[in-house]
């Protein structure tokens, strides 16, 4: 009797063992033995590296795991995945899932819940999946394209590396340097023209603001049709007198219309001129003195 309680002992602790060991292997999959669930199943033509126990996420948050992969030999070139997930969970119909990979290489299903409150999918109904590639398929796809860049990129190098080696560039630099120390000495001197000079060049813009609206205010108040008369009045004059220089019946008309006295004036002038000559050339024709004076004649005893 003994040795059998033993025995039994040995089993019961055997059995316990075992069970716990079959529920620590599969809540390392995420599997709860006591939680339940429903299965869906979902359909991809390539999964990509998905794995039994993989998570399955709606919105972001876990709502169950793979629970078994199959290849559909039926129709070639389908696998379909088995998921369980939360029975809480309502999935609406139309709904879509898709796989994605990350940089660490693991891949996780989504499901892409539709906007349909009325009708939802029942549980074993099948769920069209699709492959979402993100930033690693981007980067593998991009990859040809660097591969054919790489020539091109050491020529660049090759470039860089000469326009580096010129010795031109210091000296290039330092005129940079200088220019940019010069730009912040001209910026300095424009902000203290800005803060000193511009207040004194508006306070003297005011003033002659000011004297424009004096001067505004006093031409205002002549009277331009009295100063237009005057104006006319003067022009009429002008004209007048034009007009009287032009006729002959006057004095000035006749000195400035009448050939004759020109040339009568000319001749004057010209005669006057030879005198003037005559009378250098030949002075004691015109003029007679004598130093002691004229002598008397002599008078008769």
């Amino acid at each position: 009797m003994k040795g059998f309680n033993k025995e039994v002992k040995i089993g019961i602790a055997g059995v316990i063992a075992l069970f716990l060991l079959i529920y620590g292997i599969n809540y390392l999959k995420g599997i709860s033995l006591f939680k339940p669930t429903r299965h869906f199943y979902v359909q991809f033509e390539d999964i990509n590296g998905l794995t039994k126990s993989s998570p399955v996420f709606a919105d972001g948050f876990k709502v169950g795991i793979v629970s078994n992969l199959e290849y559909d030999y039926v129709h070639p070139g389908n696998v379909v995945a088995e998921i369980d997930v939360d029975p809480s969970l309502r999935i609406p119909k139309g709904s879509t899932a898709e796989l994605q990979s990350d940089l660490l290489g693991s891949v996780k299903l989504n499901l892409l819940l539709a906007n349909n409150p009325r009708e939802k999918v029942a549980y074993g109904d099948t769920i069209i999946g699709s492959m979402n590639e993100g930033a690693l398929g981007k980067a593998a796809a991009m990859i040809p394209t660097l591969e054919k860049m790489l020539p091109k990129l050491d020529s660049i190098m090759v470039s860089l590396n000469n326009i580096l080696a010129d010795p031109a560039i210091p000296a290039t630099l330092h005129n940079i340097e200088s220019l940019t120390a010069s730009l912040n000495n001209n910026s300095r001197q424009l902000e203290r023209m800005m803060r000193e000079e511009i207040p004194q060049l508006t306070g003297k813009l005011n003033v002659i603001g000011d004297n424009f609206v004096a001067i505004s205010s006093n031409l205002k108040q002549i009277d331009y049709a009295a100063t237009m008369g005057k104006v006319d009045e003067t022009l009429a004059h002008v004209q007048e007198i034009t007009a009287k220089l032009e006729r002959k019946d006057n004095t000035i008309g006749l000195l400035l219309n009448d050939p004759s006295l020109y040339n009568n004036l000319n001749q004057t002038a010209i005669n006057a001129s030879s005198l003037l000559n005559d009378l250098q050339a030949h002075p004691k024709r015109y003029v007679h003195f004598s130093v002691f004076g004229k002598k008397d004649k002599a008078q008769k005893p």
